[in-house]
């Protein structure tokens, strides 16, 4: 089979991994790539969200399957424009990745279909919003409505806050993001995210994750893309994940099916769960990152399997096997993220750490520039590494953070704090 995965950073570099391991793979080629992913793939330079482009690619490179890593492209019709080529596709059409492109359309859904959320408003007016905010006071969660490369939330702890996050939103600073907003009531509990192929028909959840998303330890400032991950998340129980499908997953789908947009790919479910009950927090029409990283790890040659069926409308025949173990990935920043920071950055020791099943380093914001790997964007590494317990994955990853030379990376040294605690009480 000779597939093409649409990326470029850390999630890419951990489904061309994952490819890899399975004898199906014959040839693989990641557009655009990375340093990391051109060591084990063929990169291409290719503008992915031009469908033209890419069904034209994959019929000049004979391509079986294609995989799209982001959600831009899913927003911007790739999946459509592939399937009309003849292409087989693993992603949602333009209409069903509305549930990540629109914050409101994925409310509306969620009334339509029953499934439990935060309640919520939706503005396209500055001063309306403003004022709402004021009439419900804090903590309160304001987002923009549109993509935003994952920091488009604002959990507001004050009404300060909160009028600063519309400010920003409104002001451009999440360009036509923000045009729109759509404020929610702030949910307690813990948050954590389950994974479900869906091929139109079939639901299958394939596992369960847990991400950092705050840029300092404890969960303190800023929001980030995400700085870490660790799968199994515990809080997602048998009973809870059960929940989650019944009550959120499935009338969704129904939902979107009886739309006459039936919803095909991968579905991340971002949940909260209080006293054991789930409620949406959002959806993303992609796999998380970083958590698809230690999805992966665990998954390893059976993903492309997995993947395969869910593309060709299998999903009733396809089982998942689980070892009984964890993995955990922790985020390499550039200093100064999420705010400004500098690229260009060499790093070394990338060649003597180790590429195993059980340990691998992923590289999310890299390139090659005068015969070294350098930094090119704000998350550049994911040191990732499955262990028996959740303890000996978080100690082989952050060895591997350790034997990477890099003065300017920065990290979490709490990943997993919040299982780990609850394991060692």
């Amino acid at each position: 089979m000779n597939i093409l995965i649409l990326g470029g950073g850390g999630r890419e570099h951990a489904l061309a991994w994952a490819a890899l391991q399975n004898p199906k793979c014959d040839k693989l080629i990641v557009a655009p790539g990375n340093a990391g992913i051109a060591q084990i793939a063929t990169c291409a330079r290719l503008d992915i969200e031009d469908g033209g482009a890419v069904a034209e690619f994959a019929g000049e490179n004979a391509i079986d399957l294609v995989i799209v890593g982001p959600e831009a492209p899913l927003a911007a019709g790739i999946a459509d424009r592939l399937a009309d080529a003849g292409v087989l596709v693993f992603g949602p059409s333009a209409a069903a990745a509305r549930l990540e492109a629109s914050k409101a359309f994925t409310k509306e859904i969620c009334a339509a279909a029953g499934a439990p959320t935060a309640a919520s408003a939706h503005f396209t007016d500055h001063k309306a919003a403003a004022d709402y905010v004021r009439a419900k006071g804090a903590p309160i969660v304001v987002k923009a409505d549109g993509l935003a490369a994952g920091k488009g939330v604002i959990v507001a702890e004050t009404e300060a806050q909160a009028l600063d996050a519309l400010d920003d939103m409104f002001g451009g600073e999440f360009g036509t993001a923000g045009a729109e907003v759509v404020i929610e009531e702030f949910m307690k509990g813990e948050e954590a995210s389950l994974f479900v192929l869906v091929d139109g028909e079939t639901c299958l959840p394939i596992g369960t994750a847990q991400d950092h998303k705050r840029i300092g330890e404890g969960d303190t400032g800023p929001n980030t893309g995400g700085m870490g991950a660790y799968s199994p998340a515990p809080v997602m129980t048998p009973e809870v994940e059960a929940r989650a499908m019944d009550e959120i997953v499935r009338p969704t789908m129904a939902e979107m099916a009886r739309r006459g947009t039936p919803y095909r790919g991968v579905l991340y479910v971002g949940l909260m769960i209080e006293n054991g009950a789930p409620r949406l927090v959002e959806y993303n029409v992609r796999f998380g990152d970083p958590e698809c990283q230690a999805l992966m790890m665990r998954l390893g040659a059976q993903a492309l399997d997995l993947i395969h069926a869910c593309a060709e409308g299998r999903l009733d025949e396809a089982r998942v096997h689980w070892a009984d173990d964890h993995a955990m990935t922790v985020v390499l920043a550039a200093n100064g993220y999420p705010g400004a920071y500098e690229k260009g950055q060499p790093i070394g020791g990338l060649d003597a750490l180790p590429e195993t099943a059980w340990e691998m380093t992923f590289h999310a914001g890299t390139k090659w520039s005068g015969g070294e790997v350098v930094s090119s964007g704000g998350r550049v590494l994911n040191c990732t590494a499955r262990g028996a317990s959740l303890a000996e994955a978080r100690d082989r990853a952050y060895a591997l953070v350790d034997a990477v030379d890099w003065p300017g990376g920065i990290c979490r040294r709490d990943i997993g704090w919040r299982a780990l605690g609850a394991a060692e009480d």
